[in-house]
Parts: C-alpha cells; sequence; structure tokens
C-alpha cells in the first residue's frame, strides 16, 4: 500500500535533487544525482515506484533518460498530493 507518507517523502527527495540535476554543469554532481535515486528507487515502495514506472524496469535508472523520467517522477507525484 502507498501511504501519503511515501509520496511526500519521495516527492520531496525527487523535486530537490532536479533542482539541482538540471541546473548543475559539473557531470560528477549529475551522475551523483543519479546514483543517489536509484539508490532510493531500490528502497522505496514497490507499490509506488511502479506507478510512477508505467511498467518500465529502467525508469529512473537508464542515464540517457534520467532528467525526462525525474521530471515525470516529480510531476507524477505532486499529481498525488
Amino acid at each position: 500500500m502507498t501511504t501519503r507518507d511515501s509520496i511526500e517523502t519521495a516527492y520531496s527527495f525527487f523535486h530537490q535533487k532536479l533542482r539541482i540535476y538540471i541546473h548543475s554543469t559539473l557531470d560528477w554532481q549529475r551522475d551523483d544525482i543519479e546514483q543517489a535515486i536509484a539508490s532510493y528507487t531500490d528502497g522505496m515502495s514497490p507499490e509506488l515506484y511502479a506507478r510512477l514506472a508505467h511498467g518500465r524496469q529502467d525508469f529512473l535508472r537508464d542515464h540517457s533518460r534520467f532528467a525526462d523520467d525525474l521530471s515525470l517522477a516529480v510531476s507524477e507525484l505532486e499529481s498525488l498530493l
């Protein structure tokens, strides 16, 4: 079951990381954010991750789509609040 608390926590974390990611010009910082988000998704509510991923196994874990995935996740989480 996905709780409001898990949605709020994920939203706060993802939103913060997105703001830094989109303004960063440092490759190492962007890589660190990608790694932090991937690690977070490993421990987050499986139901919430599945809801955000829409069946994609590599959601928030594919470097080439990361910025788009993170933006989508923040938007979807915001709509759930």
